[in-house]
């Protein structure tokens, strides 16, 4: 679904700023105008903040737009459309989530879970980034939400870098002499890769609705370090249910 609306005319703020009527006589005051940058940050942090509180298809422009101090218009002029905003609100937040890192991308191997961990902690002071995240990854799987192949995307790859840093930590350990280490097959580790990220995301989903009753960061660990340990035992991993 888009939201679409008429372009500001040749007579509007290119931010269709709604400080003032456009009826009123004579020269309409000015307040001071930030940079396109900084608006656009601005848009984004407003728009996570609607649509994490109301979803994509119940949040709407007009609120985003009546939280900068903007029009309808406004918005549109900076993102074109509602779809782009979203994807836009999407890529900040994974944009957010590496930008301490050396070379602003996920780290390999067992730094990748240390840095997973990490991000658990981290998100406990944002817990409006989670929810908007929380929010549209949930409905992103309803037919056809603007956000569906982003989220997929996403997943694909978050299975591809963990699958990865799984195969380099076993890797690690047999170059170390540990020869109890197992050579798990690409299934093993596309399962433990689909673990840990719904681990993560359930424990997010638990801790927004009751935060004191999970330790966001303490979990995140154990259930890492849980798959972790089966995936570098292989077939010797206790098997209690089978």
């Amino acid at each position: 679904m888009t939201d679409a609306s008429p372009a500001p005319s040749a007579t509007d703020d290119a931010d269709g700023d709604a400080s003032g009527p456009a009826s009123s006589p004579g020269p309409r005051p000015r307040r001071p105008r930030p940079g396109t940058a900084e608006r656009r940050e601005e848009i984004l942090r407003a728009a996570t903040r609607v649509f994490g509180s109301r979803g994509y298809h119940q949040g709407s422009l007009a609120e985003v737009a009546e939280q900068v101090g903007i029009t309808h218009a406004g918005v549109l002029h900076h993102f074109g459309s509602k779809e782009r905003l979203l994807t836009e609100v999407l890529a900040a937040r994974d944009r957010d989530g590496v930008a301490h890192l050396e070379g602003q991308h996920m780290p390999a191997g067992l730094d990748l879970f240390r840095h997973l961990v990490a991000t658990a902690a981290a998100n406990t002071e944002r817990p409006g980034i989670v929810q908007t995240y929380t929010v549209l990854t949930g409905e992103a799987v309803t037919d056809d939400h603007p956000a569906r192949a982003w989220v997929t995307a996403r997943f694909a790859g978050l299975r591809a870098d963990v699958a990865g840093a799984l195969r380099e930590v076993v890797e690690e350990r047999r170059a170390a002499g540990d020869e109890t280490a197992a050579v798990p097959d690409d299934r093993a580790l596309d399962l433990a890769a689909s673990t840990i990220i719904a681990a993560m995301d359930g424990l997010q989903t638990q801790w927004l609705l009751d935060p004191d009753a999970v330790d966001l960061a303490e979990a995140t660990a154990f259930a890492i370090e849980a798959v972790l340990a089966a995936t570098l035992a292989g077939a010797r991993r206790p098997r209690p249910l089978a």
